[in-house]
């Protein structure tokens, strides 16, 4: 249950969106602008409580985080951001040799943690992968499906998650779901099948727009959350994250809020978005877009001219025309368009009266 030092030595980091220079507006990361209310005084309180090491157990995470995807609060495991939770179920299951069905285009991490543990990635079209031949998944001793995926953007059928988990059950093969997006939707997350070969991951901080808090858990059951609580290291959250994920996970009004202004939003964008690139419809809280004929390099120069930060898609596998853009709300948002020439286009289609976000967001 440890890395596999010859793929360390091999490995490549992963790139991914995240703007670094403040004076730049982010559409390169998918992340919530607003947090909850009463964060920053959550925080604060944290800070003091952080001179003692945390409670190993964190039963007030587990129990908010276990409300939140509708499971026990024992079957969570607390991580330090939903990619910890990857690693730490791919270092439950895989040995060196050992297969991983993984989709693509998708994040480019589930590869690499693949490599990492001495295993080898069988990539399958992520809109194919639910219905992948059962002889391919014996072969393979993980399957992961990302739900929405990033970064096309589709949620995968729950019906249709529900029966890829009894179908690799049967093989054999332990599914990891990735559900780092699935809280900007009201879909219900997959910890509902409560089957010992499924692993869920979570994150906390894209919903909450707290991606440096790093925060997330996995939910599973029986023999297999038994191996993943004893390898998970211990104190496996910090005190201000585990306190403030807890108080976030509990803000039920500010995720239907949210949820609402990213489907607007997303709508809004999209039909602008169109008149210039071909854009894959979407579930999640970002755009993929085709530029065409047109030079990526050129469309995020340009973007970037105007104080604008966009994801080069390239970086994902089978992608080599597109560009990724997240949704967030409608001020920032006509920034984005207005810097990709398409912001007349959709301000023509927006009913004026739906210009403002109410709720308990803040930033």
């Amino acid at each position: 249950m440890i890395v596999h030092p010859d793929s360390i030595r091999t490995g490549d980091r992963v790139p991914h969106g995240g703007e670094t220079d403040r004076t730049v507006l982010d559409f390169s990361a998918n992340t919530n602008p607003y947090t909850p209310d009463g964060v920053e005084a959550v925080y604060e309180g944290a800070l003091e409580a952080s001179r003692r090491y945390p409670d190993d157990d964190y039963p007030d995470f587990r129990a908010a985080a276990a409300t939140f995807v509708d499971c026990e609060p024992e079957r969570v495991i607390p991580t330090p951001g939903g990619l910890a939770a990857i690693r730490l179920a791919m270092e439950c299951t895989l040995e060196p040799g050992d297969e991983a069905l993984i989709p693509y285009p998708s994040f480019g991490e589930y590869a690499r943690e693949v490599r990492l543990q001495g295993a080898s990635p069988r990539f399958v079209s992520h809109d194919e992968l639910l219905a992948v031949g059962d002889g391919l998944l014996e072969e393979c001793r993980l399957a992961v499906v990302c739900t929405p995926n990033n970064p096309t953007g589709e949620a995968a059928d729950p019906d249709a998650l529900a029966a890829f988990a009894a179908r690799c059950g049967e093989a054999g093969t332990t599914l990891l779901v990735d559900e780092a997006f699935l809280g900007f939707t009201d879909l219900p997350s997959a910890a509902r099948l409560e089957a010992e070969h499924v692993i869920v991951a979570r994150s906390l901080t894209k919903l909450f727009g707290l991606p440096g808090l790093r925060a997330g858990f996995a939910v599973t059951t029986g023999e297999q959350r038994d191996a993943l609580e004893t390898a998970r290291r211990a104190w496996s959250l910090g005190t201000p994250a585990a306190c403030v994920g807890a108080h976030c996970l509990r803000q039920d009004a500010f995720v239907r809020e949210t949820r609402k202004r990213v489907e607007r939003e997303r709508e809004r964008m999209r039909q602008a978005l169109e008149g210039r690139f071909d854009v894959v419809p979407s579930d999640a809280p970002y755009l993929l877009c085709d530029v065409g004929d047109r030079s990526v390099d050129d469309v995020i120069a340009s973007a970037r001219e105007d104080g604008v930060a966009i994801r080069d898609a390239r970086t994902f596998r089978s992608l080599e025309s597109h560009v990724r853009v997240a949704v967030k709300d409608r001020e920032r948002n006509d920034r984005l368009l207005a810097a990709l020439g398409v912001l007349e286009d959709g301000a023509r289609r927006v009913d004026a009266g739906d210009d403002t976000d109410e709720g308990t967001t803040s930033e």
